[in-house]
């Protein structure tokens, strides 16, 4: 199954990515990464392919980032009404058949970015009838990752 380990971000949903930067940053002595501002391409249950506005960033400091998210209103990533820890992100090999083997243990997939028939994409939103919701992110683009915490683009 997933290797936990693997972990390397916590997500958080936030109202201000700037704020919540500043109150962070100070408190745990965490800098950030370059925000980023996307369109962001996704696939919902309930509603199919779409895009969500959304800005985020990742504390540069590891090996446990932490992830702000300050999503669209109404969104998966809106902090405005339910800010606070959001999901947990996992490096996997395999997005596509990690994500079908927890569909098939009774967990449900709240987001992906591509749809189940175009294979998920890069990542998937999971979660466990107890609630957790974990982020499988395919593990080929953490080199793009990695640049960007050491201070170049996301790219």
């Amino acid at each position: 199954m997933i290797d936990y380990s693997r972990c390397y971000h916590n997500g958080v949903r936030v109202a201000h990515l700037e704020t919540a930067m500043q109150e962070i940053g100070e408190a745990l002595g965490v800098t950030w990464c370059e925000p980023q501002v996307r369109e962001q391409n996704v696939w919902l249950p309930d509603t199919g392919e779409t895009t969500i506005p959304l800005r985020f960033t990742y504390s540069s400091q590891g090996p446990q980032h932490i992830e702000l998210l300050e999503g669209a209103p109404g969104s998966i990533w809106d902090g405005r009404v339910t800010p606070g820890l959001h999901h947990v992100g996992v490096w996997s090999d395999d997005v596509a058949g990690d994500t079908s083997a927890l569909l098939d243990k009774g967990w449900t997939l709240a987001m992906a970015q591509a749809s189940p028939e175009k294979g998920f994409g890069a990542f998937t939103y999971v979660q466990p009838p107890s609630g957790l919701i974990v982020e499988l992110v395919w593990s080929a683009i953490q080199p793009m990752f990695e640049r960007w915490f050491a201070g170049g683009p996301l790219a």
